[in-house]
C-alpha cells in the first residue's frame, strides 16, 4: 500500500490551496508557505516550476500515488486516443479507491485506500484489496458487511461539503455504480487542476 509519509496538509501549504476541501486544512488560517521564510514575496515562477507544481498537485490529491504509479499511468493515458490531459484524469477516476472515495465511502482518498487495503471493499460481489484497480463502466462498488456498521463510513456519508458526482450512480447506501469515465469539466476538484501542464511536464 502506499502511504504518505508526510504530514498531509503539508502540501496543502506549499502549494497555498487547500487541495482536497477539508474545512480543517492549515490553509484556512494561513495562506502564506511553511517555514521562516514562507511569507516572503514570490517571485515569478518558471513555465519547469509551474508544471512541476500542477504535477505534485494532481499526483497528491488522489492519496500520495507514488511516481512510478503516476508515470505509468500518464503513458497509459498517452496510448489512447484524444486529449491526454483528459485521458490521464479518466484513468485517475477509475482507480477503486477514488470510487469509494466518491461514493462518500470514505472521509478523505487515504482513508479511502485503507478500507479497500482492509478488505471492505466488494467489486462486482467479489471481495477486492487492491486500491490501484482500474474499475471499468457498469462496475459496481459495494461495502462489505462489516464495513456498514463502521462509524468512519457512516460519518463519512452524512458529511456536508462534498456531493457524490453524477459519473458515480447510487444504489441505496451500500453500493454504487461506475455510470461513466469523466471529464475535467465534471470531476469535484475544490481546486483547479492542470493536467495540460502535467502532459508537458512529462512530455519534456
Amino acid at each position: 500500500m502506499s502511504k504518505r509519509t508526510r504530514a498531509k496538509h503539508k502540501l496543502d501549504r506549499r502549494m497555498g490551496e487547500n487541495i482536497w476541501g477539508r474545512p480543517n486544512s492549515p490553509v484556512n488560517k494561513r495562506s502564506y508557505g511553511p517555514g521562516q521564510h514562507g511569507q516572503r514575496r514570490k517571485g515569478k515562477m518558471s513555465d519547469f516550476g509551474l508544471q512541476l507544481r500542477a504535477k505534485q498537485k494532481l499526483k497528491g490529491y488522489y492519496g500520495d500515488v507514488t511516481e512510478k504509479q503516476f508515470r505509468a499511468t500518464y503513458k497509459d493515458a498517452t496510448r489512447l486516443k484524444g486529449d491526454t490531459g483528459q485521458n490521464l484524469i479518466g484513468l485517475l477516476e477509475r482507480r477503486l479507491d477514488m470510487i469509494v472515495y466518491r461514493a462518500k465511502f470514505a472521509p478523505t482518498i487515504f482513508a479511502a485506500r485503507q478500507i479497500v487495503s482492509h478488505g471492505h471493499i466488494k467489486v462486482n460481489g467479489v471481495k477486492c484489496n487492491i486500491a490501484s484497480r482500474r474499475c471499468d463502466v457498469g462496475d459496481v462498488i459495494s461495502l462489505g458487511d462489516k464495513a456498514k456498521e463502521m462509524a468512519l463510513i457512516i460519518e463519512a456519508q452524512s458529511l456536508p461539503e462534498r456531493e457524490i458526482p453524477d459519473y458515480v450512480s447510487t444504489e441505496g447506501n451500500d453500493s454504487v455504480t461506475f455510470t461513466r469515465v469523466p471529464s475535467l469539466d465534471e470531476v469535484p476538484y475544490p481546486v483547479t487542476m492542470e493536467p495540460n501542464l502535467v502532459v508537458e511536464f512529462y512530455s519534456r
